[in-house]
């Protein structure tokens, strides 16, 4: 059963994975108001599968955004928007800024301060909402050693980790991309192997979607 209930608000926010040219100052309303990325796909599909109820989808993620500066504007771009439920997708540009930026380290959000980043998001959280989901960062690359995923497969437990010590549920992406890599190559995807573009969107809203028990939806196994 769906856990959104009519006239929930619900605020997904992140870096650019989310972002995706969603409007500002908050990302809501018609057509390219909640982006082009996956939060779009989850609110057409909601809107299509519940038809009778009315979701206040709200997109808040930046592009370039790390854990630090996603708490530096908590307030404003999530606790502000008095929602019902949050999701969070962040980590990319932690783990990213560490490998196409090696010298400029102030800009370095490392695991230790991306675990407290990730948990005051929650604590700050989830006494004011009915619920919080917790997506992992991802790495659209199969080879468990390279460098980058890795490091990117280090913060996605982290961020299993809150999930299990907060009881927030955890959508794990990097399993739904390398699920779909045993079929297709990363370059049909995107060739950076982070944004996900329309097919890893689809991804994503799918995860998404099945694991707030959205059940009217077709989204597979």
């Amino acid at each position: 059963m769906l856990l959104f209930e009519n006239n929930d608000r619900i605020v997904f926010t992140g870096d650019s994975v989310t972002d995706s040219g969603r409007g500002r100052p908050v990302g809501q309303g018609l057509w390219d108001g909640v982006g082009n990325g996956y939060v779009r796909a989850i609110d057409s599909l909601l809107a299509v599968s519940y038809p009778e109820s009315l979701f206040h989808i709200m997109n808040t993620g930046s592009s370039g955004f790390t854990s630090r500066d996603l708490l530096s504007v908590w307030q404003r771009d999530v606790l502000d928007l008095k929602p019902d439920w949050v999701s969070v997708c962040i980590g990319f540009n932690d783990v990213w800024r560490q490998f196409d930026s090696p010298a400029v380290t102030d800009q370095h959000v490392y695991i230790d301060e991306f675990e407290k980043n990730v948990t005051l998001m929650a604590e700050k959280t989830l006494p004011n909402v009915k619920g919080m989901i917790l997506l992992t960062p991802y790495y659209i690359e199969t080879n468990t050693d390279d460098a980058m995923r890795a490091k990117m497969d280090e913060y996605g437990s982290v961020i299993k980790k809150i999930g299990k010590d907060k009881n927030i549920p955890v959508v794990d992406l990097q399993k739904e991309f390398c699920d779909y890599l045993r079929y297709r190559h990363s370059s049909y995807i995107m060739w950076d192997r982070v944004h996900p573009g329309w097919v890893g969107s689809m991804l994503i809203a799918r995860a998404v979607l099945k694991a707030v028990g959205a059940d009217r939806i077709s989204i597979g196994e």
